[in-house]
């Protein structure tokens, strides 16, 4: 039997909680929705870092971020690390990706052998966060509660010029792979939208009334440290916003919540338009997600359910229909997609550190399911840990008091149970494990080094010292569409689909 194709769709700063298809009751994804009515949900699915870069290069790896030094979004993605794009390449696939990836350092193709789009975001090592002056605010990049402040209606943002360049590279690109069936292919769509600035287009704007817009269940500051931290970084304690501002940012982010699902519509309406929708896996999934006021905090950078956790959605081929419990997380997608190409893990180069999820797909029951989280960026000085196993939940930091949270019977997680003696024991192993999966100190010193190294390279780079690293997409006008050299009923033939 030939491999089905792949086709996995990426959002940028997506909380499942905030979907129609994991249950929430005023935003609109009939098109995740749809995939989830004919496929697998999976509840328990965590990021393994929640910031944008870390995360992709764990997915795109499947390893953690610590093992390949993807510490914050100026962490270089080596070159020399296997992605799934390189394995699905050597099983005969094409591989394109149309979209973000956030790849910083001089490789921008990481195993990908077409990419259609430029990047959003910078691909060199300007944004380094400082751990020597951890408690200074970086001013020039960094968010702020003025971006929630100015969040509302737009006809034009450079986010939404994106992901419409993302949605028409990524669906010309599939028809190529129409007109030319040799090969099963991969296709990896990756938007910026819902990720903030939070401005929306009418059409969006106008599927919500604010009388409709559920305001965060617990709004008031999160107390653990880590959290504080991260409250002061966003400006949340100088900057405080507003009922009606606050509002107003949760109706955008739904807005574009049903902007994304509109994306993955068209391009699963493009897979069926090929005739190969019965031969094609399709993944939803994002990079982490959004706080959205829970806690006061906005954005990610923290392990709480709704920064930490990821909307993943499997149909197709092989995949059952259903919802599972199993816990699982990013790292488990290089495995996962290896499987569906119908390779092992005998091809990989490096350790992996996810296993393949299409067991679960499948209708399986998994007991084995854990995800592993780590955060070594900004608004800390000390790496952040998480472990979610079973019901449980643990973060550790060596500058903080520990956090257990119990996520199923307390999802919004409220009571912190480290210091509970009915929980002493599980407290006990969950500190026992960080202690030997993590030399933090070590730890902490390698990511002080890689960010002193950073900045000096930075520094000589602005000087001119090197080329810019940003992608610029092959383009040869000569050769588009009709031109002198061409028979033009021989192209119009060629690329008509279907064929006369």
């Amino acid at each position: 039997m030939a491999s089905p194709n792949i086709l996995l769709i990426m959002a940028d700063q997506l909380a499942p909680h905030f979907t129609a298809a994991y249950g929430h009751p005023v935003v609109k994804t009939p098109n995740i929705d749809a995939l989830a009515a004919r496929g697998m949900r999976f509840d328990a699915a965590y990021c393994n870092s929640p910031l944008c870069a870390p995360s992709r290069f764990s997915f795109m790896s499947g390893q953690h971020i610590s093992r390949i030094g993807a510490y914050d979004n100026a962490s270089e993605f080596p070159a020399s690390i296997p992605t799934f794009a390189h394995y699905l390449k050597s099983l005969g696939y094409s591989t394109c990706l149309s979209g973000k990836m956030h790849f910083v350092g001089p490789d921008q193709m990481h195993g990908f052998e077409d990419r259609v789009t430029t990047d959003i975001y910078p691909s060199d090592f300007a944004w380094t966060p400082d751990w020597e002056n951890a408690g200074d605010r970086i001013d020039k990049w960094y968010h702020n509660m003025q971006t929630v402040k100015e969040s509302g209606e737009a006809m034009a943002t450079f986010q939404i010029d994106y992901d419409d360049e993302v949605e028409f590279a990524a669906r010309r690109r599939l028809f190529d792979y129409a007109r030319d069936k040799t090969k099963p292919w991969c296709m990896v769509a990756s938007f910026i939208h819902p990720h903030d600035p939070y401005v929306a287009r009418p059409e969006w704007w106008n599927l919500y009334e604010d009388a409709d817009i559920d305001m965060p269940v617990h709004p008031d500051y999160a107390q653990d440290p880590f959290g504080q931290r991260v409250l002061e970084g966003i400006e949340a304690f100088t900057k405080p916003l507003t009922e009606d501002e606050i509002r107003t940012a949760r109706r955008a982010y739904y807005a574009n919540v049903s902007y994304f699902d509109s994306k993955v519509g068209a391009l699963v309406k493009t897979v069926e338009e090929m005739g190969e929708l019965d031969n094609t896996v399709i993944i939803i999934t994002a990079d982490h997600g959004d706080m959205l006021g829970e806690k006061g905090l906005w954005y990610k950078m923290n392990f709480f359910e709704h920064s930490a956790r990821v909307p993943l959605i499997m149909a197709g081929p092989g995949v059952q229909q259903g919802t599972t419990p199993s816990v699982c997380s990013l790292v488990d997608m290089l495995p996962t997609m290896v499987d569906i190409a119908g390779g092992d893990d005998t091809m990989f180069g490096t350790p992996v550190d996810g296993r393949s999820l299409m067991p679960v797909a499948a209708g399986g029951t998994d007991q084995r399911g854990d995800a592993i989280g780590e955060y070594c960026a900004e608004m800390t000085g000390h790496p952040v840990f998480m472990i979610r196993r079973g019901d449980f939940k643990y973060i550790h930091c060596d500058s903080d008091p520990a956090q257990l949270y119990n996520v199923v019977t307390d999802p919004f997680e409220t009571t912190n149970l480290a210091a509970d003696p009915a929980h002493a024991d599980r407290v006990q192993d969950f500190a026992a494990e960080v202690q030997t999966r993590w030399d933090t100190k070590a730890l902490r010193d390698t990511v002080m080094a890689s960010q002193k190294t950073r900045f000096a390279l930075n520094a000589a780079m602005q000087a001119g010292a090197s080329e810019h690293w940003d992608y610029n997409p092959p383009s040869d006008a000569a050769h588009q569409y009709v031109r002198n050299h061409m028979d033009w009923t021989v192209v119009a033939e060629k690329l008509r689909f279907p064929s006369t």
